[in-house]
């Protein structure tokens, strides 16, 4: 982008879309603006009376939810899967901000776990592989090996000391990756930053060891746990509706797409 200002004739030209981008004043030979800097050709050959000023714009082709939203300005872009959602303006507090984050990713994880564990045991179900019941049906089975009651417990004793930790790392960075904090395996899990715990045992890959410059893995990351975390609700409504699985319903949509999904949904049965 460029823009051309001569003083003596007050005329501007530019060849840009923004529409406020430039303060400036005409005592510096540099200038700051919204997306750049600007400097002056105060040359000799214009003269006293003329000055021109060569302001080169950079800027940010960033992508928002909605095309030509204007984001809130807490959300400068800088966060992973950030593209200006906030309606409700719920990260205007930094660090509320900071623990949405958290939430959301950690949401996200746990959609992905969840979305491929109902499509993988409803495909062994469907398939005749394995003898298992229907997802929503699989919290009401009785194990053999233990009663519902100890793996309650146990879930909870393991649930509740995996978060505690994450917690505590969250509100001081670097404090569970100290000698003595987790019964000698620090430094199997090496924490890269909160949220993104490394180590042999929770990165065994070894991707994006340098988290810092890790932004499109964690671009992935993020757009792939939204994803899933809609497909968990679509799900939810699925068996509520048909009361089988989605795999159950894949298949009867193949059989007959017309009829089945489009005719079915429109009679509303």
């Amino acid at each position: 982008m460029y823009v051309s200002i001569v003083r003596s004739s007050h005329i501007l030209s530019c060849s840009c879309s923004s529409s406020s981008f430039l303060k400036h004043s005409t005592n510096n030979n540099t200038y700051r603006t919204a997306h750049g800097t600007s400097s002056i050709d105060a040359s000799p050959k214009w003269g006293r009376s003329e000055l021109r000023l060569k302001t080169v714009v950079y800027a940010q082709q960033r992508p928002t939810w909605l095309p030509g939203l204007d984001p809130p300005s807490y959300l400068d872009g800088t966060l992973a899967g950030d593209f200006g959602f906030d309606p409700l303006g719920l990260g205007e507090d930094p660090e509320s901000l900071k623990w949405y984050v958290q939430a959301e990713l950690v949401h996200a994880r746990f959609a992905m776990a969840g979305v491929a564990g109902i499509l993988f045991t409803d495909l062994l179900r469907v398939t005749g592989i394995s003898d298992l019941p229907v997802w929503y049906e699989a919290g009401a089975t009785k194990f053999s090996f233990a009663s519902t009651r100890t793996l309650f417990i146990v879930q909870l004793l393991l649930m509740g000391f995996a978060e505690t930790k994450r917690y505590m790392d969250f509100t001081n960075p670097g404090s569970q990756a100290k000698e003595g904090s987790f019964f000698g395996l620090e430094a199997a899990l090496e924490g890269l930053e909160p949220g993104y715990p490394g180590g042999p045992l929770l990165n065994p890959l070894g991707l994006a060891k340098d988290i810092k410059n890790a932004h499109e893995w964690k671009l992935k990351e993020i757009k792939n746990g939204r994803l899933a975390m809609v497909a968990m609700l679509g799900i939810f409504v699925q068996a509520n509706v048909t009361h089988v699985g989605p795999i159950d319903n894949l298949v009867k949509h193949l059989s007959n797409p017309w009829h089945e999904t489009i005719i079915q949904t429109l009679a509303g049965s």
